[in-house]
């Protein structure tokens, strides 16, 4: 069993599927229902007695730098490739941190603290069963899922249809993963944990992927998922749709907090 000693709360980004919000305030600061998005994230490291983070900052980095007063423990790393580069440049600029650790991206509302639970075996990501259709990358794994007939704790996967149902990984290491989505899958979440010697393969990988061959247009997901899978044996961990939201745009934000219905009008 490992444990995660640190995390790294990826917030660079300019969010530019939330303007006009997001032209004054970065995407993890905005506040939702009384509460900044990023608040969640960390509060819910904290009650998981994680205090070692590091957030990598980029647009208005600025803005941020009140966190690090507010949580002892907490570090900027600043990303000065933003607003050139896909989040691979994000993870890079904190390659030193990656043993032991949980990536998280900033801009998603925390409802379940327990999801962040810092015991864990295998690296990998925390994922959704999917029974739909859906265009979100959709892991397999070996056995797939067992289906079981009450849910024994929260990581068992409880549909909104069947509360008596509940479904979770039978042979949890991932055979593949698709960008293109599809169903009856694990939808991966920006929730992710590595172990010290997965984590420093990551560093290699990013090192070999950003410096060498320039490839600073992808994701770094596609690092463990598709440019070096082979290399990584990667497990799931699951969780339910309820337990986070990912808010991607305007109509995600409304939905969750309807006095940004206000901005339509500028759109």
């Amino acid at each position: 069993m490992h444990r995660i000693k640190r995390a790294i709360i990826m917030a660079a980004g300019l969010g530019n599927r939330m303007k006009p919000v997001t032209l004054k305030t970065p995407k993890p600061l905005v506040v939702v229902n009384g509460v900044r998005i990023i608040d969640t994230v960390i509060e819910a490291l904290h009650e998981n007695e994680i205090y070692e983070i590091y957030v990598v900052v980029g647009y208005l980095k600025e803005q941020f730098k009140s966190l690090e007063i507010q949580y002892p423990g907490l570090k900027l790393i600043e990303n000065p490739y933003y607003n050139v580069c896909n989040n691979i440049a994000s993870l890079y600029v904190a390659r030193n941190y990656l043993e032991d650790v949980i990536i998280l991206d900033g801009d998603q509302i925390i409802y379940n603290s327990k999801i962040l639970c810092p015991e864990f075996e295998k690296s990998g990501y925390n994922s959704v069963w999917i029974e739909e259709e859906t265009n979100e990358w959709l892991q397999t794994v070996e056995k797939g899922i067992k289906m079981n007939k009450k849910a024994q704790n929260y990581l068992d996967l409880i549909p909104v249809h069947n509360k008596n149902i509940s479904y979770s990984v039978e042979n949890g290491i991932v055979k593949a993963c698709s960008r293109n989505g599809g169903k009856r899958g694990w939808q991966l979440y920006s929730i992710s944990r590595w172990t010290a010697e997965d984590g420093k393969k990551l560093k290699k990988h990013l090192e070999i992927e950003f410096e060498i061959k320039m490839n600073r247009q992808i994701y770094w997901d596609d690092i463990p998922m598709f440019c070096h899978f082979e290399e990584y044996e990667l497990g799931i961990w699951p969780m339910n749709r309820t337990d986070i939201i990912e808010i991607d745009n305007m109509a995600e934000l409304i939905a969750v907090d309807n006095s940004y219905e206000k901005y339509l009008e500028e759109m």
